[in-house]
């Protein structure tokens, strides 16, 4: 079996991540960049977008170093493990709640049958038995 993905997926290409010391170049010689069509050359040659140089020149501007930096992808479900773990318990507890408050509807009902079944047999006649008087 080999390493590499299979599916629909697989040759799915992968998200880049750029490295702010290679941002920070990369602004810096397309701002030097003086010669027609040579900013265009370089978006080509590196794969890059406009939209890259004016998100990095921006972040540069505000001395935002660390904005350089790629970010980790934001992921819905991207969570600790514990809190995976505090989910999971959450749902454990639900659960026996619900199945607490079951059992003691069933109880309840148990116990008004063995009323009603106690109060049946002693309103029964048996055989040598006189009626119990009532109050």
């Amino acid at each position: 079996m080999s390493s590499e993905p299979e599916g629909p997926r697989a040759e799915r290409p992968k998200r880049r991540k750029f490295s702010a010391e290679y941002k920070l170049r990369i602004v810096a010689e397309y701002d030097a960049l003086t010669e027609s069509g040579a900013k265009g050359a370089l978006l080509r040659r590196e794969g890059l977008y406009s939209t890259h140089i004016l998100d990095w020149r921006l972040a540069r501007d505000h001395g935002a170093l660390k904005a350089l930096e790629p970010k980790p992808p934001v992921c819905k479900d991207a969570k600790s493990p514990a809190e995976k773990e505090a989910e999971r318990l959450r749902r454990e507890n639900e659960k026996l709640a619900a199945e607490l408050a079951k059992t003691k509807k069933a109880l309840t009902i148990l116990g008004k049958a063995h009323e009603l079944l106690e109060l049946l047999s002693e309103e029964v006649d048996t055989p040598g038995r006189p009626p119990k008087p009532t109050e």
